[in-house]
């Protein structure tokens, strides 16, 4: 099993635990353009070493597959809730790689065997980046504030605020784009997988 990181910074995490947030853009890899490749109806294909041409989805260049169940990353130290048995997970997981494991406090060095929460790609599909919709860029876990007429994405842990990034979904979603990914990504407007997914558990 795969596992996958959300940026905490902006509340994404906890958007896809709660159910809010149901897609991800992830950049196709520079490589991919290094070949020889196409578009195709509603995808990308890449010459393989038969010289037949194959969708980007089967691919390496593809790190998600439909259907697949891959594991929501989080710090061994933030895995909460109660095992079968009513045992702490938190304290489940101390007794099996300590709290001085590099994944106590950073989720990049985590097992995904190890997580609580899990999420099913229901659909990979490729897109630019700029060609999202409004309702897509509040699947991203972007959320509006009718009382401030402004969208914003996850609180401020230092003063607890909400962090405002637009009056527009799609003006929102471009500023956390840039925010969590290359300043100017939301400009350069490259191609994207487009993973949407379910919490399962």
């Amino acid at each position: 099993m795969q596992k996958i990181m959300f940026n905490d910074k902006y509340g994404l995490t906890k958007a896809v635990l709660e159910g809010r947030k149901t897609q991800t853009r992830r950049i196709i890899p520079k490589e991919f353009f290094t070949l020889q490749w196409d578009v195709r109806d509603d995808t990308l294909v890449v010459e393989n070493e038969c010289g037949d041409f194959i969708d980007i989805r089967n691919t390496k260049f593809c790190m998600f597959k439909k259907e697949e169940i891959v594991a929501v990353a989080q710090s061994y130290k933030d895995c909460g809730g109660f095992m079968e048995d009513g045992t702490p997970r938190w304290d489940y997981i101390s007794c099996i790689v300590g709290n001085k494991n590099a994944g106590w406090s950073n989720k990049m060095f985590v097992k995904p065997e190890l997580m609580p929460h899990q999420i099913r790609m229901k659909n990979v599909r490729i897109e630019r980046l700029q060609d999202i919709s409004d309702e897509d860029c509040l699947a991203e876990g972007i959320e509006f504030d009718a009382k401030a007429k402004s969208f914003y994405c996850g609180m401020n842990v230092l003063n607890n605020s909400k962090i405002w990034l637009g009056c527009t979904p799609r003006e929102a979603y471009a500023a956390l784009i840039d925010k969590v990914g290359k300043k100017g990504d939301w400009k350069r407007n490259p191609y994207v997988f487009v993973d949407e997914f379910k919490l399962i558990k």
